[in-house]
């Protein structure tokens, strides 16, 4: 499938890898083709193009987005090149729950024997020498700096991230992308193509979701390494994760910045946590989850939603418009896609978006690609350790492109 959507200069694949992860709608998306699309602009154009263009419409949301909702500027080269947004109605949809696959588009029968004609030939990619735009040791000079900010009042936690890169690279971003998921299979997984531009990702988080009237958002704060070859000590691990002082204070502050998010666009008092502190476990680590949910007030455009709550909080920090001018002023790269999201919208209206962590990016002309990792910074945090973090987040990425 994804051979034949490769000939088409944009598509989006979604793929939960079978995590059934609740909600839980489709197990696997494909849309290819456009007949419509939106791009920068004010966010108020995605509402004019959804209410112009019913149906399926998939798309992203770059993190640079913010300097328009929150009247913040960004002065980084952004070389991957994604706009701060693309949105766009496919022509054909082929969405598969369970074993059941149904193909949407004006000829769904050519669709499927292109699909099943279509000749595979993927290239295996050599490895890639990968550099960093931090070293180790400004990678702990800046954390630390940053806790400064935080003994100040100046912020109680900051999400901090650093860019790994090469260039001149050749890759097939469709094998590369095969490779990563199948060393991190995660359930709110991505392979986008926009033009040259390709975005690879294994994300385990969800950003936000909208089922009819409800909306919900599971942040994710909290990482421990898993130890694969020992049932015993992985569960010590995982327990450690669910009992850690450090990580539940992580969590709980962004779990607090969702609930005040949503409180602006939810029914009052309909705003509740649904679970707080669930510990997940996934192939490289286990993650602390917790699930925010509300009644979303009738008429919201999508706009509205994305003022209130984006870039999430699991990714900025709180409080998130004085960590956002932290962010530029201590990162040295543009984020770019990263710390974005990629998603639908159904044609019903509902929603899913997952968000940009865990991938791979990359610009076929420039021959440029990149992956960023990040950790939370936090006044217990221990510099050396998250840089360690950085690393363990990055592990199969690195895997793959050869480099562990």
């Amino acid at each position: 499938m994804l051979a034949w959507a490769n000939r088409s200069g944009i598509f989006c694949f979604l793929d939960n890898l079978d995590y059934s992860v609740e909600p839980h709608r489709y197990d696997c998306l494909l849309a290819t083709g456009v007949k419509h699309s939106v791009s920068p602009g004010r966010i108020s154009d995605i509402d004019n193009f959804l209410k112009q263009n019913p149906g399926w419409v998939f798309g992203h949301l770059g993190y640079d987005l913010k300097n328009e909702i929150h009247d913040l500027t960004s002065l980084r080269s952004n070389p991957v090149g994604f706009p701060d947004f693309f949105f766009f109605q496919p022509e054909s949809v082929a969405r598969i729950t369970g074993s059941k696959l149904v193909i949407e588009a004006e000829d769904p029968d050519s669709v499927y024997n292109s699909i099943l004609n279509c000749n595979v030939n993927f290239t295996m990619n050599q490895g890639v020498e990968l550099k960093q735009k931090l070293s180790r040791n400004e990678y702990i000079n800046r954390v630390s700096q940053l806790q400064k900010h935080i003994v100040r009042g100046d912020c109680y936690e900051i999400n901090f991230c650093n860019e790994f890169y090469a260039q001149p690279v050749v890759i097939d971003p469709v094998s590369v992308f095969f490779q990563l998921i199948s060393f991190s299979p995660n359930p709110f997984s991505a392979l986008y193509k926009l033009h040259d531009k390709f975005l690879m990702c294994a994300s385990p988080e969800r950003y936000l979701m909208k089922r009819k009237d409800v909306i919900l958002s599971q942040p994710m704060k909290g990482t421990i390494r898993r130890d694969i070859f020992n049932k015993e000590h992985d569960s010590q691990l995982r327990s450690e994760l669910g009992l850690s002082a450090k990580d539940q204070s992580e969590n709980v502050m962004v779990t607090d910045m969702v609930r005040n998010d949503l409180s602006r666009i939810c029914v009052g008092s309909s705003v509740k946590v649904d679970e707080l502190f669930g510990v997940y476990t996934f192939p490289q680590v286990h993650q602390m989850i917790s699930t925010v949910s509300g009644q979303l007030e009738p008429g919201i455009p999508f706009s509205e939603i994305l003022k209130a709550t984006f870039p999430m909080g699991s990714m900025t920090g709180a409080p998130k418009i004085r960590v956002m001018e932290l962010i530029e002023q201590y990162e040295v790269s543009a984020r770019g896609i990263f710390s974005g999201a990629v998603g639908y919208f159904d044609p019903s209206g509902d929603f899913d978006f997952n968000v940009v962590i865990r991938s791979i990016m990359y610009n076929e002309t420039e021959k440029y690609l990149s992956y960023q990792a990040g950790s939370g910074i936090t006044f217990y945090s221990d510099p050396e350790k998250e840089w360690e973090e950085c690393l363990l987040k990055g592990e199969a990425i690195r895997k793959v492109l050869g480099h562990l």
